[in-house]
């Protein structure tokens, strides 16, 4: 499909999966992700206030919008947030996001 592309995702447990995702339907990767079967936890519902859809973005991240300050402080509040961090409830996917690699952190409960 033209719209579509396709990203790959490392779940927690190391298993690795290519998802196609729809570019012209948009919803946020958290969305992608839960549609998918990943256990997102998503408590917040996407208002980047609970960072339990964090991520670490492994490649294509160049490809992606800079975060938002209030995407940047959820970040800065958890322990294990390094400079590949985001939220995905803040990304947005587009064709130039085609071969993007991330890896689903979860979050300390």
């Amino acid at each position: 499909m033209e719209n579509t592309i396709h990203i790959t995702v490392i779940d927690s447990d190391n298993s690795t999966a290519l998802i196609p995702v729809p570019t012209d339907i948009n919803l946020s990767l958290m969305e992608i992700l839960k549609a998918s079967g990943y256990d997102i936890l998503a408590t917040c519902g996407g208002m980047a206030l609970c960072a339990t859809c964090h991520v670490e973005i492994l490649a294509g991240g160049q490809q992606l919008r800079e975060p938002e300050d209030q995407e940047l402080a959820m970040l800065d509040s958890l322990p294990d947030a390094d400079d590949n961090s985001r939220l995905a409830c803040q990304l947005r996917l587009h064709p130039e996001n085609d071969g993007l690699r991330i890896k689903i952190k979860r979050a300390l409960q």
